[in-house]
């Protein structure tokens, strides 16, 4: 299957102005271009636990093709953001202090849909952190980037969600298992995987601390949403578990993920 932008063709990388550009927002795309160029890693696991699935097989190496695109494109607009930043370099370092466990035969979430809830539950993060970020820079490079990797990224939650309804019977979860899935998932926020990369890209002279990775990067990540977003992300998140996405209970969800937002940006 075919990527749906090339970066080298449909990225105008000569109107990209400095001027526009706050470091703020250079520490939050190195640390993203660094988790998504390891997408092959968690391709590997994919493949595993849906080995014996070959049109799954196919999805998943397309997913990876364009996660790695993305993971390109935004290091190189970090190198021309920051011209001593190396993009490789930092990536081999992260790749060094962050392993993903893929030798794994059976999902970790319990059951195949579990996993696709998982995946579901990644894209909408994705997608709403660069829809935040398009809506809130003005570097015109980085606007229309994070503009197509969002598109990506929600065609990718398309298309987990479209699978997870077609898993077998014996690998389907119940609501209340899709539940502790879901927040589980979202727990898992605040692990090592985007604290490391932070740290990676942005933190050379100084020891890795989770704690302060964790708030250096959430206050600035966060700080690019709008309710809008928040309200459209709660909703992919419900529709995925099962549950309707303008309920009552969405609007209670919206209201508590916002006010944790403000908190983390305020701390």
């Amino acid at each position: 299957m075919k990527k749906h932008w090339n970066m080298e063709t449909d990225i105008p990388w000569d109107r990209f102005d400095r001027s526009l550009v706050d470091d703020d927002t250079v520490k939050v795309i190195k640390a993203a271009a660094l988790t998504e160029y390891n997408a092959p890693h968690y391709t590997v696991y994919l493949r595993n636990i849906f080995h014996a699935d070959d049109q799954f097989q196919a999805i998943s190496y397309q997913w990876a093709d364009e996660e790695v695109q993305h993971g390109l494109a935004l290091g190189r607009w970090s190198e021309m953001a920051d011209p001593g930043y190396d993009f490789q370099a930092a990536f081999k370092k992260f790749t060094s202090a962050y392993v993903i466990p893929v030798d794994k035969e059976k999902s970790i979430r319990g059951t195949l849909q579990g996993e696709l809830l998982a995946r579901c539950l990644v894209e909408t993060g994705t997608s709403s952190m660069y829809s935040a970020i398009a809506d809130s820079v003005e570097e015109p490079v980085l606007k229309l980037l994070c503009r197509k990797i969002a598109a990506d990224e929600f065609r990718h939650y398309k298309l987990f969600y479209t699978y997870m309804q077609q898993v077998p019977e014996a690998e389907k979860a119940s609501l209340l298992g899709r539940i502790r899935v879901a927040v589980g998932r979202l727990r898992e926020v605040d692990d090592d995987e985007l604290a490391i990369a932070f740290h990676c890209a942005n933190e050379a002279d100084q020891p890795y601390d989770l704690a302060r990775c964790n708030k250096a990067y959430s206050s600035r990540a966060f700080s690019y949403y709008r309710r809008y977003h928040v309200e459209r992300a709660i909703g992919m998140i419900f529709k995925a578990v099962g549950l309707k996405p303008h309920s009552w209970m969405a609007k209670l969800a919206s209201n508590y993920a916002q006010g944790v937002m403000k908190d983390r940006v305020a701390a």
